[in-house]
């Protein structure tokens, strides 16, 4: 066996076999091909972004998507020579502009996680070159493979920012050694492997991020499950598939309040799973998944697909062509629950077309920080009444700048749940007399809040304390009654309703306090889409001492950040040691 030749071949996907889903094909086969007539007209802008930018996976994803409509049967593209120079074109810039080391940066010197997201796609799309064999593509070929084998050694000595790039370099290099085999990234994938899949025991990964899930995780476990024999693998990512088939709203999106990613404060799509339950419904037989995947083809190309076009997917079908084949009998989908993670402290409610989420699981109680990599998102209600949508309910006490309310816990009460924190802000006392310095020379100490030169740590403190407590119970109808108590220091507080844009808000006791934000002083008030709506209250009263005010805490405003959500907002204001009942019909 010569360098050129692969070892790991593929079946090929006839569009015409019996065996096949014939529409989920010919949709996919549509939108591959607009897509590639998309990347025809912008590749030049992937090039540039990797020859000033050293950005690479763009590059090697338009290459994969034209390369799977040149070898399909069923595309209009299929052995279609205007591709060639394309192809050719983007594989030498690719080759080009890789270092030494066989790797790129797009985002960090030369980066091994980075670059094996594009060794993943560009050795996919050898594979599917080999199998075609068409002559045309021979030094097309031999460029992939050239890229391939300089980027081995470097994944398998290289290492890693984040939790999944683990598996994604472990399935980059499954990938290369699938067509040219080295001892050395078994045995790396196999380190990597035994340090344990980060897996909760609700099915959440360590990250709990739809988009990390779906774009990363659970594709490469099934890679590194297929072409490394590790098919332990594949109940990881049932496990992740199960939790949620609870996270999903009526409309697609996936709720992700709960990440600890970038996606906790962005809109996620189910169509990001779409394959994920489409092979583990085949491979199963699960009624539940192959129920998914038969919403996600009959809603097609119109539904929101996040961050991967549907012509992009055609590729992996053709990589794994049991894909195709026709999805077991459905079994229906939960659509009346009260789910519980408690390893995420999130509660999912569904009937039908309504749903809400409470959630208390950020991890800012416990490490004390705001950082990338931390749950800090403070929306901690969100409820949705068919089209109507209440997308955050916050709360920001003004007490010590410490910002947003952010549970510590998240407990049954009753038929209902409980949320509640205690903070506290000190005022410090003189240094004893065994800290102090006659120079002033103090140590840069951190308050909680804070940094000063202060020695805060040898001081007596005297707390101010705030305790609140929130009571969520689901009432007939689908409304819910929350009620907020905050005892301890006596501040104002702003909860702050935050609707999804498109809709109508109505309300004799709204008075507006800027473009998009309202207080509600007095009565109830109306959120309206189409025949849908929200109706909420009561307003609580204005004035000095309760200020249309959201405090984002000291941490944010020192660094002029924001915390203010897109939308519609209303705020209702008050004072602590009160009681605030607010509700939600």
């Amino acid at each position: 066996m010569t360098p050129d030749q692969p070892r790991h071949r593929i079946e090929s996907v006839d569009p015409t076999d019996s065996r096949y889903d014939q529409h989920f094909l010919a949709l996919l086969g549509v939108a591959a091909d607009a897509r590639a007539t998309d990347i025809l007209k912008s590749h030049a802008d992937d090039l540039t972004q990797l020859r000033d930018l050293g950005k690479a996976r763009a590059a090697a994803r338009s290459l994969r998507t034209l390369t799977s409509v040149h070898v399909y049967g069923g595309s209009a593209y299929h052995h279609d020579s205007t591709l060639l120079a394309p192809l050719e074109e983007l594989a030498e810039v690719l080759a080009e502009e890789q270092f030494e080391d066989g790797l790129w940066d797009q985002g960090g010197a030369h980066s091994p996680p980075d670059t094996a997201f594009s060794v993943v796609d560009l050795a996919l799309a050898r594979g599917l070159l080999d199998q075609d064999a068409h002559p045309s593509t021979e030094r097309l070929r031999s460029t992939v493979g050239r890229i391939l084998r300089a980027a081995g050694p470097g994944l398998a000595t290289g290492g890693v920012h984040t939790a999944n790039h683990r598996w994604l370099v472990c399935a980059a290099l499954a990938r290369i050694h699938s067509q040219w085999p080295d001892p050395s990234y078994v045995r790396r994938i196999d380190a990597w492997l035994a340090e344990g899949i980060d897996q909760l025991p609700g099915g959440e990964y360590s990250e709990r991020s739809p988009n990390y899930a779906a774009a990363v995780t659970n594709p490469v476990l099934l890679t590194i499950a297929r072409l490394h024999g590790r098919e332990d693998l594949y109940a990881n990512v049932r496990a992740n598939l199960t939790a949620g088939l609870y996270l999903v709203e009526p409309n697609g999106e996936v709720e992700s309040v709960h990440s600890r990613r970038q996606d906790q404060t962005a809109l996620r799509h189910l169509p990001e799973f779409w394959l994920q339950y489409r092979e583990l419904a085949i491979r199963d037989g699960d009624g539940r998944f192959a129920a998914v995947a038969a919403l996600l083809g009959e809603r097609g190309t119109a539904q929101a697909f996040g961050e991967t076009p549907a012509g992009d997917r055609l590729a992996e079908v053709l990589d794994r062509p049991a894909l195709a084949r026709r999805l077991p009998e459905l079994a229906p989908l939960p659509t009346d629950f009260e789910h519980h993670d408690d390893n995420c402290r999130l509660v999912r409610v569904r009937h039908g077309r309504n749903t809400a989420t409470v959630f208390g699981g950020t991890d800012l109680p416990e490490v004390r920080a705001i950082s990338s990599g931390l749950s800090t998102n403070p929306t901690f209600f969100r409820m949705r009444r068919g089209a109507a949508i209440l997308d955050s309910l916050r709360l920001a006490p003004r007490f010590f700048s410490l910002g947003h309310f952010r549970a510590e816990g998240l407990e049954r009460d009753g038929d209902g749940w409980r949320l509640s924190a205690e903070v506290r802000g000190a005022y410090h006392q003189p240094l004893p007399p065994g800290h102090r310095r006659q120079d002033g020379g103090y140590a840069l100490t951190d308050d909680g809040r804070f940094w000063s030169a202060m020695d805060f740590p040898h001081r007596e403190r005297e707390y101010r304390t705030l305790r609140t407590e929130i009571l969520f119970r689901e009432v007939p109808g689908f409304g819910w009654d929350l009620t907020c108590s905050q005892t301890g220091a006596d501040v104002p507080f702003a909860l702050e309703l935050c609707f999804r844009p498109g809709g109508e808000l109505t309300g004799d006791g709204l008075e507006r306090v800027s473009d998009t934000t309202y207080q509600l002083v007095h009565g109830e008030a109306v959120y309206t889409v189409g025949e849908d709506r929200i109706i909420f209250g009561p307003g609580n009263g204005k004035g000095g001492r309760q200020p249309p005010v959201v405090d984002p805490g000291e941490r944010y405003a020192w660094l002029g950040g924001s915390l203010t959500p897109d939308g519609i907002r209303v705020l209702i204001t008050g004072r602590t040691q009160t009681t605030y009942r607010l509700t939600l019909r």
